[in-house]
């Protein structure tokens, strides 16, 4: 092998591995993409978290559009965005707030909710992770948009605030409505 092609190699291989680091740069990390936007809600049946007896399952959320959070009480991101899901959910009470509580202690979760006030219409309990395993979760907090069909229709990774709801959410709500 010549030199010219021996020094060619590295050349190519270097500039192929800043295009791939240039690409990576340019993408917004919270828009993951995801195989269930535009499919069903999986089917679960889990119990409830005020009341472990009562049993909730997907049918149980058609029929209006549903935020459905996976939260913890381990979860750090989970506590910075926790108010403002508080603020919303009192304001866009037309939209059924669901908890998804995530591998998290069911005692720690209720009384997290009681001291800082809870969001959610319901919270539904996932001790083994086995529901966000279904939903694809990578780890809380995520969020779902879900048509009034059950059809999931938008996935957020990370913190939901006011700048995010405003561009993002509530350009989705408003099309499904």
């Amino acid at each position: 092998m010549n030199n010219r092609v021996k020094l060619f190699i590295p050349a190519v291989f270097f500039f192929l591995m800043l295009g791939l680091l240039l690409f990576g740069l340019g993408r917004n990390p919270n828009q993951v993409p995801s195989a269930l936007v535009n499919r069903p809600l999986p089917e679960f049946s889990l119990p409830e978290l005020n009341n472990v007896t009562t049993m909730i399952n997907s049918e149980d959320l058609q029929g209006n559009i549903s935020i459905i959070n996976f939260w913890a009480t381990w979860c750090p991101p989970c506590h910075v965005e926790h108010p403002y899901l508080v603020e919303i959910s009192e304001r866009e009470e037309d939209l059924n707030f669901i908890g998804v509580n995530y591998k998290d202690d069911l005692n720690e979760a209720r009384l997290f909710l009681e001291e800082k006030g809870t969001p959610f219409r319901q919270v539904i309990v996932d001790l083994d992770g086995s529901l966000g395993i279904d939903f694809g979760v990578a780890g809380a907090p995520e969020t779902f948009i879900v048509d009034s069909f059950g059809m999931i229709r938008y996935r957020h990774v990370g913190v939901i605030n006011h700048q995010i709801w405003e561009d993002t959410f509530e350009p989705v709500i408003n099309r499904l409505k």
